[in-house]
């Protein structure tokens, strides 16, 4: 299933030239099992590098820090171009998402130096989640102290997607015990390889992509703070429709891709003498999948253009919306594409497997479908 949606031609161009770098350099499985060393790695820094050199990674990074300045449609482009290909480049999302905290709130040292970094190709990530605080971030009990003219970090962090990639960590910890809960967290900037942190792997469905991290006095100067001590909060909710934008045009690719893989598999496999798609109950299934994938992008793009005709408005509701919407579909759409396929779905060899570990994570983090639902209830007072 292409894309549809008018676009200026600027924008179709730019479409154009994802798929044609996605289609050489990662277009076969062959490509796709060098490249993730047989599916194990969600990242490969090389092929990451060349998105760098064309200025890709900072599609939507201001241009007097060196990016393209372009808006969140562009950036939506780019998401849902590279999920639909399935380029192994799993570093952006967290990059993404971090730079835009930094771009908001850093310092100027910081922003040059940050952003510096994610555009010449080097990972970021940012770590809220612990044992005890997952959706309730405000839970979170890793401390930062004063001391020795900076801050000394004592807890454990954990499912910190691709820290054990990350040039820069953007660490939310606790400043203050007092007041209310949500008050005295801080945003602090970690450097890869600190003294008195440990980065450990967990083993997932989808391979090495979450750490926790532990924190052993780990010491960081002043100037790490990113914005205003105590005010992290704030700064973590005007992150987060970025955060969910961003998941819900991954995950609008890969249902996209879902969809044709399973398409192409129940038009070519042949059963009771004839493609298994022929039959009512499978081309209904699709007729279905069709059209809610048609919706799904009608909702996902107009949340988009109104986050770039009104930049600073924050759409809480429409960004879950999206968020909630893309991620549930793409789930349903790859269980059912297995289904479809029967046994060569289950099969490693045809990837609807690999599709359907992508897409079941997808309704957990960057906050669960039930919290995604939970803020869209509010909006209406309920």
């Amino acid at each position: 299933m292409t894309l549809t949606l008018t676009m200026t031609d600027e924008r179709r161009d730019f479409v154009a030239a994802i798929e044609d770098f996605c289609r050489r350099e990662a277009g076969t499985r062959e490509q796709w099992l060098k490249l993730t060393d047989g599916g194990t790695e969600p990242h490969n820094a090389e092929l990451y590098g060349k998105m760098a050199e064309l200025g890709w990674l900072g599609v939507a990074v201001p241009e007097q820090y060196g990016g393209a300045g372009q808006s969140m449609v562009d950036l939506l482009l780019f998401l849902e171009t590279t999920a639909y290909w399935q380029v192994p480049i799993g570093g952006f999302a967290t990059s993404a998402i971090t730079a835009a905290s930094y771009e908001k709130f850093g310092t100027e040292e910081q922003k040059r130096r940050v952003l510096g970094d994610f555009l010449h190709g080097k990972v970021l990530a940012v770590s809220m989640s612990e044992p005890g605080a997952g959706s309730d971030v405000a839970a979170l009990a890793c401390r930062a102290e004063r001391g020795d003219g900076g801050w000394v970090i004592n807890g454990q962090k954990t499912w910190c997607s691709n820290a054990h990639l990350a040039e820069h960590i953007l660490l939310v910890a606790r400043t203050s015990a007092s007041g209310d809960r949500h008050d005295g967290l801080t945003m602090f900037s970690v450097p890869a390889g600190a003294d008195g942190l440990v980065v450990r792997g967990i083993e997932t469905m989808g391979g090495r992509e979450v750490n926790d991290l532990y924190f052993t006095d780990c010491f960081l100067p002043g100037d790490a703070v990113v914005g205003q001590a105590g005010q992290a909060w704030r700064q973590l909710m005007a992150g987060l429709n970025l955060e969910r934008m961003i998941l819900a045009g991954l995950m609008l690719g890969t249902a996209r891709r879902v969809f044709d893989d399973t398409v192409a598999y129940v038009r070519e496999r042949k059963q009771f003498g004839r493609p298994v798609g022929s039959f009512q109950a499978l081309r209904h299934r699709l007729a279905d999948h069709a059209t809610e994938l048609e919706c799904t992008r009608l909702l996902v793009h107009d949340v988009a253009r109104r986050i770039e005709a009104e930049p600073e408005r924050m759409l809480p509701r429409e960004a879950s919306m999206a968020k909630l919407k893309a991620t549930e579909l793409a789930k349903a759409l790859a269980l059912d594409g297995m289904q479809m396929m029967g046994g060569y779905g289950y099969a490693v060899e045809y990837g609807m497997e690999r599709l359907l570990r992508s897409t079941v994570v997808s309704t957990v983090y960057g906050g669960t479908s039930e919290i995604q639902r939970d803020i869209i209830g509010k909006s209406y007072g309920l």
